[in-house]
């Protein structure tokens, strides 16, 4: 296009004709190359060799919702069963900004020195509004994603901490078949997602700070009830005393609680990630727990009891999904709903009501 101000009566302007726009689309980009789909016996297979980048396809076939990846996944999981329990599975959970991360980092390179592999998955919160996760749990462990003998994978809770609890039980018998014999689980944070994780972990490991306040007051009860081990993190420099005192307080209030199922007596270490300090006593501590469960048979008694725990687990999380998968209870709940908020109908009878016609559809198939 001619600029006007290009014109003789205007001395000394000149306006270029700029640069053409380019094609938003890069004409020197090849298509990508759409990976074989694989067989489940290819997967376990693979699995078995211990091929990462078929076990991250696998478990992405786990965490797939697509009705057709979910059959494929269960079969695989079942082939992968004789090949599993052969871990010790961690779960480490604590207050946000206690040094998770940081501390399975270095937790993790001491597992690594002795021998053996680790596996790291990592349930990372999702937004409610998007549903979107940030997924950064590798940036922060920079040595241990470098390591060629661990896996990490963090996964989106999706709003659904019951949904990615059993994908990621799911997922230990995986890394179990693929020879990683360490499995440590980080949770959320302290919430609702610590129970889910608790049913599926051998040792309870409960990281927190001190020097924040009322350090009792910042963990609920039922959290630490659950904790097989407490560390105290970020115990270094001035803060050392205060991490002592955090200890003896925890150890007071420990001896309040009533005996845990396996009567081991959880104990209370301070340490610190980022220096790397008293990481061996944080070990030797879960090592002698691992040695006492063995010893008296709660080792087997409680793996049984979590076997048990995610079958009806998963019966529940079934009928659920197939209960609002129906597009005619969808419909019903929608009338209930409008005549329980007109005061129609109390709350309970419309859900009686619905029930009830689920049942009868149940009934009629």
């Amino acid at each position: 296009m001619e600029h006007p101000e290009n014109n003789k009566e205007y001395k000394g302007l000149q306006v270029n004709e700029g640069v053409k726009s380019q094609p938003s689309v890069n004409p020197y980009r090849q298509p990508r190359k759409k990976k074989p789909e694989l067989s489940a016996a290819e997967y376990v297979e693979g699995i078995r060799k211990g091929d990462i980048s078929i076990l991250g396809r696998a478990v992405t076939l786990v965490e797939s919702v697509a009705d057709k990846h979910q059959a494929l996944a269960q079969e695989v999981i079942e082939k992968c069963l004789p090949y599993s329990g052969n871990s010790r599975r961690i779960g480490i959970t604590g207050v946000p900004g206690a040094g998770k991360s940081t501390s399975i980092d270095v937790f993790g390179l001491h597992v690594l020195r002795q021998g053996g592999k680790l596996a790291v998955l990592a349930i990372d919160p999702s937004s409610e509004r998007t549903s979107g996760s940030i997924l950064g749990d590798k940036t922060r462990m920079e040595k241990l994603s470098l390591h060629p003998e661990a896996f990490i994978r963090p996964s989106p809770s999706a709003g659904s901490l019951g949904g990615v609890a059993r994908k990621t039980r799911e997922t230990i018998v995986l890394c179990e078949a693929a020879g990683y014999d360490n499995i440590f689980v980080e949770t959320v944070g302290v919430g609702q997602s610590e129970t889910a994780v608790h049913s599926m972990v051998d040792f309870f490991l409960l990281i927190q700070l001190a020097g924040t306040g009322d350090e009792l007051q910042g963990i609920k009860r039922g959290i630490m009830e659950m904790a097989d081990g407490i560390v105290i993190n970020k115990a270094d420099g001035d803060n050392i005393d205060r991490a002592n005192l955090a200890a003896a307080q925890f150890r007071n209030a420990l001896h309040l609680f009533p005996p845990t199922p396996s009567k081991w007596v959880p104990e209370v270490v301070t340490y610190s990630g980022y220096y790397e300090l008293n990481i061996d006593k944080v070990w030797d501590m879960i090592d002698r727990y691992f040695k006492y469960v063995k010893e008296t048979g709660y080792f087997e008694r409680k793996r049984n009891e979590q076997a048990k725990y995610w079958m009806f687990e998963t019966i529940n999380e079934q009928l659920r999904a197939d209960f609002y998968r129906r597009p005619e209870i969808r419909a019903l709940l929608e009338q209930k709903e409008i005549r329980v908020l007109n005061n129609e109908q109390s709350s309970f009878t419309a859900a009686h009501d619905v029930l009830d016609q689920y049942f009868r559809m149940l009934r009629a198939e």
